[in-house]
């Protein structure tokens, strides 16, 4: 009884604003209701305290017990320093949660998408920290996993299309892209057995690979680049071929997406400023959903618009950047 009375002492209510790396923090327990994977845990880095404010919480509870607080006249050292790439195993970069939703018989296909997308984030994460060849290949088996769901469970799909939470993380842009250009080609090549959907999926859901390799203070940046910035930002589709070169485990094709998702219609894009046909179907698809989603996410330096207004100024203001018909076969995926 001695015990579960001094538990009970050591949880404490804090608000937001008082929040310290090294906290131990205790989420409801329900997975919709905070944007990680765990419902305890130490707070390791900034960033996920950050993560809880835009989640909405104004107060949360922590266990002293467990917190190991900063010293308030310390100076924390930046978020590389805090939170370095950490090094996963291959049979732990799928979380089970998301083997377990996508072949769940049961689960209503709202808590499906919303399971399937957070598992995928954390999936990118992972894979992001530490891209090995043997964790490309256990990420790729987890990326098929998403693909045959939304290949074959229609209801899901548009569940998965209907949930708009952006962040800044490039793996949270890296499922977002990868499930609308699944989307996608689902739409075009449907009952065409010649397109590889599972060997798709993996270019798309991996397009931004090549940003590991990019510095962390450029990829992180809270505002615009400068010109000498934005010319090694676009390094990264080179980069990420690169790394899907020396691992093997992707087909052409995807290796085709990483190097020309940047790539334009109207010759304006990067890296080999790639004109109309020269662009592979599967990059153009990617580039339509790559660039969606950054005009409906929340930047440092703009605000995300809403899904109208983004596909609006595709239309009216990058049109020439897409191919037609792709770009109105996108549109039509929003019409209910």
């Amino acid at each position: 009884m001695g015990m579960a009375q001094n538990s009970e002492k050591s949880i404490q209510e804090v608000s937001i604003d008082d929040l310290k790396v090294g906290m131990f923090v205790l989420l409801p327990l329900s997975w919709f209701k905070h944007p990680f994977l765990k419902n305890q845990f130490k707070l390791t880095s900034v960033t996920e305290i950050e993560k809880l404010r835009d989640a909405g919480f104004k107060t949360v509870r922590i266990d002293t017990a467990k917190s190991e607080q900063a010293h308030p006249e310390v100076v924390l050292p930046d978020k590389e320093q805090i939170n370095p790439p950490k090094k996963w195993k291959p049979e732990d970069i799928v979380p089970p949660e998301l083997t377990a939703a996508v072949r769940s018989k049961t689960i209503s296909p709202q808590n499906k998408a919303a399971v399937v997308k957070k598992a995928s984030m954390a999936l990118m994460g992972r894979l992001m920290e530490d891209p090995s060849a043997q964790n490309i290949k256990a990420a790729k088996q987890g990326i098929i996993e998403m693909v045959d769901c939304i290949i074959s469970d229609d209801e899901t799909s548009q569940c998965l299309l209907n949930i708009t939470s952006h962040d800044l993380y490039t793996y949270t842009h890296s499922v977002n892209v990868g499930f609308l250009a699944v989307l996608l080609a689902k739409n075009l090549f449907k009952g065409n057995l010649s397109h590889n959907m599972r060997e798709l999926g993996a270019g798309f859901f991996l397009h931004d690979l090549g940003k590991v390799n990019i510095d962390s203070a450029i990829i992180n940046k809270p505002g615009r680049l400068t010109d000498e910035e934005m010319q090694a930002m676009r390094r990264h589709p080179v980069e990420g071929a690169k790394i899907l070169a020396k691992t093997k485990q992707l087909s052409k094709e995807a290796e085709i997406i990483v190097m020309q998702h940047h790539e334009r219609t109207d010759g304006s894009g990067y890296p080999h400023q790639l004109k109309g046909k020269e662009i592979h179907t599967y990059a153009r698809i990617c580039a339509i959903a790559d660039v969606y989603d950054a005009l409906t996410s929340e930047r440092s330096y703009k605000q995300k618009l809403p899904p109208l207004q983004a596909l609006q100024v595709m239309r009216d203001e990058m049109i020439n950047h897409f191919e037609r018909e792709l770009f109105e076969r996108f549109v039509m995926l929003f019409v209910k």
